[in-house]
């Protein structure tokens, strides 16, 4: 496909690009910043493909608000996108560059739909449309539709242009884990014991349409906060874990894994409820089905009442305070605000994670955080907006929830990292480390736990998060969610395995 338009004459442009059309090619149009290529561009861009038989994007100049590279670069990075036809520099506004070219459709985001559109009055003119769609929520990027199916999935790929642009060495992630040690670190949040019961697939049963399996063996581990906990530990942190168990033997066999993690376990028992305990029927490395066996109520008041007593007392000598939210109970709002408060009073770093893979949630009830590391789901439940695209939900999840450092996973997609830098939000990304994981649970929790931790150590945000991601990479290249430790990520950063993004 032609991407060879850069030139800052829009009617050399104009005139290339119908030169390369056929007689009855229709053409879509789309402009912006593209400051950095993230999902949310693809997902949109992908849509406007679909459009037309023509794809161009227009990159806006260097003096537009909100532009933070060159447009140079911003071209190179649009004209990587494999379904793009053409790129141009626009010069002027994207309606006078509109005008002249005449695409049959404009695309735009569907959150620009309620603002002011000068393209609107422009595309009438000549009897084209303006759409309003951030396109696909489930479009998959680019990297993975054209990845090979037999990746090794024991490699971890680590990106080289993401630390150059933000002036720090992979080596260097190094001195960063020796200022891990010793960090006095506490985690509030729900406790999850993981069962994984390994089947041989018999097969189909005769008697109805149902997969026949015999379990094998099975092997549990502590997940939810109590791995945050222990994945802490296992970077030398001094942790203290303060969570909600019932009066069963998975509690028990939860304190006693914890304490041999060197973690130290603040349980307190609630009557009413089971211990959380999650099961994973799994065959030739897939998981056939998953069973919860669970209660979502809160905790009583006088509950709340001793764990709000017992985290002051840690706070007292406290570098960061993790809130690990699974929504099942543990952490209620009058004992979030409670915490936070005291936290704030103490000058001790907070951040949080809330997660609603099953359930209902909303992260932005934890307001102030230094960090918050939602999935897109979890983001856009917050917001109650499934249509907007990534960047706006962005802006109004950090708006919302008064957060500093905002980083929206996105699964096989990588991360989407912002920031707020002296009132003006900056934006990159960070593809997949390992695009071919065993087992994807305890990926955001090490992700949670890296990043924390590495900022309140002192980096930015940039070099959080690329901690942050090598720490899932390694903790999704095997089943189960054993800690990690600072001799495995240390590994990891002195080995070879290096892509571009």
């Amino acid at each position: 496909m032609d991407q060879l338009i850069d030139t800052a004459h829009g009617d050399i442009a104009c005139q290339t690009i119908r030169a390369s059309c056929g007689a009855n090619q229709t053409i879509a149009f789309v402009s912006g910043n593209f400051n950095v290529v993230h999902p949310g561009h693809l997902r949109l861009l992908k849509f406007a493909a679909e459009q037309a038989d023509i794809l161009v994007v227009g990159i806006n100049p260097d003096s537009t608000r909100g532009v933070t590279l060159a447009q140079d670069m911003r071209l190179d990075n649009v004209r990587s996108i494999s379904f793009v036809n053409h790129v141009v520099r626009l010069e002027t506004s994207a309606a006078d560059f509109i005008a002249k070219l005449q695409p049959s459709v404009v695309v735009k985001g569907k959150e620009f739909e309620d603002r002011s559109n000068p393209e609107r009055d422009v595309v009438a003119l000549y009897g084209g449309r303006l759409i309003f769609s951030s396109g696909e929520l489930r479009f998959a990027s680019l990297s993975l539709l054209e990845r090979d199916a037999d990746v090794d999935i024991s490699n971890v790929r680590k990106p080289l242009e993401y630390p150059k642009r933000h002036g720090f060495e992979i080596s260097g992630l190094k001195r960063l884990l020796g200022k891990l040690s010793g960090m006095r670190v506490a985690v509030i949040g729900d406790l999850i014991v993981d069962e994984y019961v390994t089947c041989d697939a018999v097969g189909m049963s005769q008697e109805d349409p149902t997969i026949v399996v015999t379990p094998l063996m099975t092997r549990t581990f502590v997940g939810g906060a109590g791995a945050v906990a222990a994945h802490a530990h296992g970077l030398g942190a001094d942790v203290r874990f303060f969570t909600l168990v019932g009066n069963d033997e998975a509690a028990r066999f939860a304190r006693d894994t914890l304490e041999q993690h060197g973690v130290n376990c603040h349980s307190f028992i609630d009557d009413t409820r089971p211990t959380t305990r999650k099961q994973r029927f799994r065959a030739l490395n897939k998981t056939l089905l998953r069973v919860n066996h669970l209660r979502q109520h809160a905790a009583n008041t006088e509950i709340q009442r001793q764990m709000l007593s017992s985290v002051e007392r840690a706070l007292k000598s406290c570098d960061l305070l993790l809130f690990s939210c699974f929504n099942y109970g543990c952490l209620p709002q009058d004992l979030v605000d409670a915490v936070a408060e005291r936290a704030r009073a103490s000058d001790v770093m907070m951040a949080a994670d809330s997660q609603v893979s099953s359930q209902t949630g909303d992260v932005s009830r934890f307001k102030g955080m230094t960090l918050l590391t939602p999935t897109e789901r979890e983001a856009r439940v917050a917001l109650n907006d499934f249509i907007s695209g990534l960047a706006v939900i962005s802006e109004r999840l950090i708006a919302r929830a008064s957060t500093k450092n905002l980083i929206i996973t996105l699964g096989a997609e990588g991360a989407l990292i912002n920031t707020m830098a002296d009132g003006v939000q900056k934006s990159d990304r960070l593809p997949a480390f390992n695009p071919s994981p065993k087992d994807v649970s305890g990926a955001g929790d090490s992700f949670f736990m890296a990043s924390s931790m590495a900022l309140r150590a002192g980096s930015d945000i940039w070099q959080a998060s690329y901690l942050g991601s090598l720490a899932a990479a390694l903790q999704v290249s095997r089943v189960g969610n054993l800690p990690l430790t600072t001799a495995e990520l240390v590994t990891e950063i002195d080995e070879t395995g290096f892509t571009h993004e």
